[in-house]
């Protein structure tokens, strides 16, 4: 394999990755990545899961602190193979599908990913325009998701450059914001209320999702760890403690505007120095457009291994400015928790398959991989208990689906059931039963296995 020369990412999946990124460069990552401007109205699926059954604030931020911890153990130990291997994450699933049946994730991921960068170009441009208002300014829309689409597109071209960036000067700005914030909103006295415990474990699940959407990228960032140890505490150090933050302070903010999910950035940007610490949290939403747009571009990759990863990311980036400017952000959302159902279990699998059944030993990640369609049936159970145990989308037709085959097998979900859980539980297991019953077996290294080990 070629020799790298350089500390920032390879163009082709050719190349092996360098190993530049320690503990703190992956926990700022992954701290940025769990503060987000959706997470503060978000907030209201944490406080009231159920609709009309609301936590206390003690119940609701142990959710928020259990469902991190749950939730990041799943993408940190996703991350691991990621290190071991130096394949990013869908390039991973080769050795848990084979080279030609990875590419139906591969796609998926490029559906979800383009998803999930247009909604936040569209949230940065609605929280620029919210800042911008205070000062009677008005300007486009589509000007502020250009400006986004810009600066995302710039990172992706200098992946590592971006992390960088991200440690040495976002992150203490992401701080103070939040530390100015949380002091603004508490001494404001938001009535918390009373509540009850009796909603808790779906609100654990819906932290629970918030967390793995990450895992379909985690190996993009994570192959280019110094160590598996520094992959992993990133992810469960750095998310965990921004992620809580984030919710709590979203609780709160959701408190003084009477639960108002449309009114919940107004006690922010109307504080005294709001507009300024506000506008940090903005610019640095584009953190998670960028790991989105480069998670598209890995995935297009891995299908199209040898062409220039910057190619790929000026085209992703076109695009996904455009769908932000043209496509409603509500038409995709339902879509996307579909799409998002599918990684939970497919994940498990690799992780059953990877640690627990020997695939750490010799994981092939090359362009010949063998198919191996075994390892499709727990992934399919998985993602049916999903739909078995969790809420259905308010789309006709899938609703109507899973409607059906509940009633078919005469089952009605308890509130306290987690679709998350019981769907990784599921796929794992069914995996272990798989790997028992055929034993194990070697697989030949990739190309990029075989540069990590020997190096």
């Amino acid at each position: 394999m070629t020799a790298v020369v350089d500390s920032e990412a390879p163009l082709t999946l050719d190349e092996a990755p360098p190993k530049t990124l320690g503990l703190l460069d992956q926990g700022a990552l992954w701290a940025n990545l769990g503060v987000s401007l959706l997470g503060f109205s978000g907030a209201i699926a944490l406080v009231n899961p159920l609709g009309d059954r609301p936590l206390s604030f003690v119940a609701a931020l142990t959710a928020a602190v259990v469902g991190s911890l749950i939730g990041t153990a799943m993408v940190g130990l996703s991350a691991i193979p990621g290190t071991q291997t130096g394949a990013p994450a869908m390039m991973l699933l080769r050795g848990l599908f084979g080279a030609r049946l990875s590419y139906l994730p591969s796609v998926l991921n490029i559906i979800q990913m383009l998803g999930w960068g247009a909604f936040e170009l569209w949230v940065i441009a609605q929280g620029a325009q919210a800042i911008a208002g205070q000062f009677g300014v008005t300007v486009h829309y589509a000007v502020w998701v250009v400006v986004a689409g810009v600066i995302t597109t710039a990172l992706t071209i200098k992946p590592l450059g971006a992390v960088r960036i991200l440690r040495r000067y976002v992150t203490v700005g992401v701080v103070l914001a939040m530390i100015y914030f949380a002091y603004e909103l508490i001494s404001r006295g938001p009535s918390l209320g009373a509540g009850s415990w009796e909603a808790f474990t779906p609100a654990v699940d819906y932290v629970i999702a918030l967390s793995v959407s990450w895992v379909p990228l985690a190996a993009d960032f994570s192959r280019f760890s110094k160590s598996s140890r520094a992959a992993f505490g990133g992810v469960v150090g750095g998310y965990t403690i921004a992620q809580v933050a984030c919710l709590a302070l979203g609780i709160a903010a959701l408190a003084l505007v009477g639960n108002d999910t449309n009114k919940v950035w107004d006690p922010f940007v109307t504080a005294s120095l709001g507009a300024v610490f506000f506008g940090i949290l903005v610019l640095r939403e584009t953190d998670q457009s960028f790991v989105n747009v480069y998670s598209v571009t890995m995935s297009l990759q891995n299908l199209l291994p040898r062409v220039d990863r910057r190619v790929l990311s000026l085209i992703i980036g076109v695009l996904v400015t455009l769908l932000a400017i043209f496509v409603s952000a509500d038409t995709y959302s339902a879509f996307l928790g579909i799409i998002g159902a599918v990684f939970v279990p497919m994940f498990a699998v690799l992780v059953v398959d990877y640690f627990l059944l020997g695939g750490s030993r010799g994981w092939d990640t090359s362009d010949h991989a063998p198919s191996r369609w075994s390892m499709t049936v727990p992934w399919l159970l998985g993602f049916a208990t999903w739909w078995m145990l969790g809420a259905l989308p308010d789309i006709g037709w899938w609703e109507a689906i899973w409607t059906s085959a509940r009633e078919a097998v005469g089952f009605t979900p308890a509130p306290w059931m987690s679709a998350a859980l019981g769907s990784f539980l599921v796929a794992a297991l069914v995996t272990l039963a798989i790997g028992a019953s055929r034993g194990a077996r070697p697989r030949r290294l990739s190309d990029a296995g075989e540069g990590h080990r020997r190096g």
